[in-house]
């Protein structure tokens, strides 16, 4: 175990508290708000010259740690803008008020971005603080890119990433975003799925219609989106659309086996969800369709209201996660033939991609960053095995990395999937912030050190307020 000595857990959550005061909301916050918690976290980056950078939306925050020559050099990922909160009305404390609280799941932080991703971000930042400060350096060079548009799908980031493409060459990104499997049992997530999603709009007569003066004469563009929904999937749970599970591979014997061997409770999980049952395509269990298999969701269908008229428009958002070698642009022409096909008679129907795809990710088990990240966790956990999970929902920086740096990304996040993420009442299990400190400890020196080191490549590129840092100090 690291003899690193961990700042005290309550000045932690003091100044995480100033951080998640910040309603940094990338949906709907304005940019001065951005900017405030952009220039938190870079004001932390102070050992690495932190700083904010402009994009051609919300800011990224900047910064590097180089005085390591010849050893490996790691980028360090997450994000410091958060959900909406949703009805305020529903959270047990103000969203934007760090509370501890004592319950069910532990003792617990509770407001928004505790858990996503400010919280896991912090924890990263604070230990390193501390093992400069103790030690009076790392074991290998860090760089920090944390973005502002995560929750938005990075939309600007692309084009960041790519016109700093050699600031940022690194051996491995390590994401501090992307939660682990479940609190009971560590994990590292070897992949995650990827993203498609598009909007099926129906368009009828030119206004509203009376639904008892009109009734009967015209088509009504509820009905028709519903048959369209209907159609997108047979009986059984599969997707019933032609083309859309190309380049999705079943899970091989092995593969199905090692999930058989994953405990999971069917009953509980559907308790826990609220539901009578779990429910999904048939041949396969639920967390081998979690885990491993390609979904399509209605995520929203919107049309009319409470009061007696045939609406003139009807929309549906649908969003698809995919695995393997699924192509999201063949996956969509594929969804836009299939609907071509329904009887739409009196209509017209219209299929419109919303944000943009990202393919899946995953990182080889051999890769020796897993392995790294094996041993830390097992050296926090002694008494538990390190589960290879996979991540449902999609990180859409982690494609982008491996495309613009040539560098995988390694999951190595603090947070749980079941911490409320995105919904009212997140929050951080206060245990887990020093267990992520001496995880990441741990990680960091086996990287540059011994069986699992990763092989240096990148030769990093010192930017001149680095430069001016270490000129200060010497």
């Amino acid at each position: 175990m690291s003899n690193l000595e961990l700042p005290p857990l309550d000045a932690v959550l003091a100044d995480l508290a100033e951080y998640v005061a910040i309603p940094s909301d990338s949906r709907n916050a304005d940019p001065a708000t951005m900017r405030r918690a952009a220039d938190w976290i870079a004001g932390q980056l102070d050992f690495a010259a932190g700083r904010v950078e402009q994009t051609a939306g919300h800011p990224v925050v900047r910064g590097e740690w180089l005085g390591a020559p010849g050893a490996p050099t790691v980028l360090v990922y997450g994000h410091y803008d958060v959900q909406p909160t949703g009805q305020e009305s529903e959270w047990l404390s103000p969203p934007f008020r760090l509370t501890v609280d004592h319950g069910q799941d532990g003792d617990i932080a509770r407001g928004r971005g505790v858990s996503d991703d400010k919280g896991p971000v912090f924890l990263v930042v604070a230990m390193l603080r501390a093992a400069i400060a103790q030690r009076g350096g790392l074991p290998l060079n860090v760089k920090f890119l944390i973005e502002g548009e995560e929750e938005i799908g990075s939309p600007h980031l692309p084009e960041y990433v790519r016109q700093h493409h050699r600031e940022l060459a690194c051996d491995l990104v390590i994401s501090a975003d992307g939660a682990q499997w479940r609190p009971d049992e560590p994990s590292i997530s070897v992949a995650s799925k990827g993203l498609v999603a598009f909007t099926v709009t129906v368009d009828g007569a030119r206004d509203d219609l009376h639904s008892g003066r009109y009734g009967g004469t015209v088509a009504n563009p509820v009905h028709v989106l519903a048959t369209i929904l209907a159609s997108l999937h047979r009986s059984n749970g599969s997707v019933a659309v032609a083309g859309f599970y190309d380049g999705a591979t079943p899970p091989s014997a092995q593969r199905r086996a090692e999930l058989d061997a994953v405990p999971f409770d069917d009953d509980l999980f559907a308790a826990q969800l609220g539901v009578p049952e779990t429910y999904g395509e048939a041949g396969y269990s639920t967390l081998q369709r979690l885990w491993e298999r390609p979904t399509m969701e209605v995520n929203g269908v919107t049309a009319g209201g409470r009061y007696t008229v045939i609406p003139h428009i009807a929309r549906a958002f649908v969003s698809c996660r995919l695995v393997g070698d699924q192509d999201p642009q063949l996956v969509l022409e594929a969804v836009d033939r299939h609907i071509a096909r329904q009887p739409t008679p009196g209509v017209r129907v219209t299929v419109e991609q919303d944000g943009g795809a990202v393919p899946a990710y995953r990182i080889d088990p051999a890769h020796p960053a897993i392995a790294a990240a094996t041993e830390a966790l097992s050296a926090v956990y002694p008494e538990q095995e390190v589960l290879h999970a996979v991540i449902a929902g999609t990180l859409p920086a982690t494609t982008l990395f491996e495309r613009v740096l040539g560098a995988k990304t390694l999951f190595f996040s603090f947070s749980t999937a079941d911490e409320k993420l995105h919904a009212p009442n997140e929050f951080l299990r206060l245990r887990r912030v020093h267990e992520g400190m001496r995880a990441w400890d741990a990680l960091l020196i086996k990287m540059a050190d011994g069986p699992h080191r990763l092989q240096p490549v990148t030769q990093p590129e010192t930017h001149p307020e680095t430069q001016e840092l270490a000129q200060a100090k010497q």
